[in-house]
């Protein structure tokens, strides 16, 4: 039984984390880290987990998480793994973090688009950028994908790496639900400002960027950039992703088609549908669903795609990644079905298995 800690439980990741793990068959969280509340039972906080937990909050230690745990989550805002995982990094202890603070190799990229100009190079390069459905988890230090980077990157993919479209044709139109903003207030996420609208935000300047022609640019040394455009909508959770390409000479959307089932076959939890999918299909789970149309007047590829940005934009994908670490390749990623932000702790019964493991 692997026991691992939490950094950042009061977040809408953090407690997507201690959800699965609650049900997962090898691992215990067994230390909760938070900036406040120190002391207070998990159980008070989230009085939707009485009777389950008898944790308490505490003021994270590192100390104490190395010699008392396997492995380390953040599940934290930009800026903090930065300051408070390096002593991780140098004693190489096992570390998944959601943050972004590490999913680019470049410093000067790196500096650009975080605004950071003391974290060191090589704690950047230390760090494994792993899309858990494509790539092996296999540093000690996984960088977590963001959420629409994985929806992106998981379209993307088989034309990108096969060059069945025309690299420099590419837009990705993506929305996301509010608990992808996280719990910071702000005007942009008051509720009269979110319901009954849409607002496009950081156009041209959003920071999955460039994590998403890095890896673009991993998979095809031909590729050099893409249009990206994001937009909030109404919904509590969730990430809708457009992305459109022009289709490369020689290639047929039935060949296209036959791409996609073939890379996705052993994915279990990436489905490619015959229809469009939903956001509805996908809320609760850690399923990616990949529908595809195409239009020969203009020769035009949409690609959509569809994720829960919690579960396989978050917390999902992370648990994924601890389980190719540490070799429970087969193991279940248990989630329940529901609509809701994580405001409560799912019964066994309410559990639907998406079975058969990471790979």
């Amino acid at each position: 039984m692997k026991k691992v800690a939490i950094v950042g439980i009061r977040g809408y990741s953090g407690l997507e984390l201690f959800r699965i793990f609650y049900y997962h068959p090898e691992v215990e969280v067994t230390k909760i880290y938070a900036t406040s509340h120190y002391g207070e039972k998990l159980s008070e906080r989230f009085p939707q987990l009485e009777g389950l937990t008898d944790l308490t909050i505490s003021e994270f230690n590192e100390e104490e998480i190395m010699a008392e745990c396997d492995a380390v989550f953040f599940a934290t805002s930009a800026g903090v793994s930065q300051k408070l995982a390096l002593t991780f990094i140098d004693k190489n202890f096992p570390v998944i973090d959601l943050s972004g603070d590490f999913r680019l190799a470049d410093l000067e990229i790196y500096n650009k688009w975080y605004k950071n100009t003391k974290l060191k190079n090589e704690y950047l390069l230390s760090a494994q950028y792993n899309l858990a459905d494509i790539g092996q988890a296999k540093a000690n230090y996984i960088a977590n994908p963001g959420c629409y980077a994985t929806a992106t990157l998981l379209a993307l993919y088989p034309l990108v790496k096969n060059e069945m479209i025309d690299l420099d044709s590419i837009i990705v139109d993506a929305k996301s639900g509010l608990s992808g903003a996280g719990k910071g207030l702000s005007d942009a996420s008051h509720f009269v400002n979110v319901v009954n609208n849409m607002s496009m935000y950081k156009i041209n300047s959003h920071q999955h960027i460039p994590e998403i022609a890095q890896q673009l640019k991993i998979w095809n040394s031909n590729f050099q950039a893409l249009q990206f455009s994001t937009s909030l909508i109404p919904v509590s959770r969730g990430i809708f992703v457009s992305s459109y390409a022009k289709v490369a000479a020689d290639f047929d959307f039935e060949t296209i088609k036959n791409a996609y089932e073939q890379v996705y076959a052993t994915k279990n939890f990436v489905r490619i549908r015959r229809q469009m999918p939903q956001l509805s299909d996908v809320i609760g789970t850690n399923f990616c669903d990949i529908g595809l149309a195409y239009n020969p007047v203009t020769n035009v590829l949409s690609v959509v795609s569809v994720i829960d940005n919690l579960m396989k934009g978050a917390a999902g994908q992370a648990v994924q990644n601890f389980n190719q670490l540490f070799g429970y390749g087969s193991k279940t990623v248990p989630a329940p079905i529901t609509t809701s932000v994580p405001r409560y702790l799912a019964t066994k019964s309410e559990i639907t298995s998406l079975a058969r493991g990471t790979e």
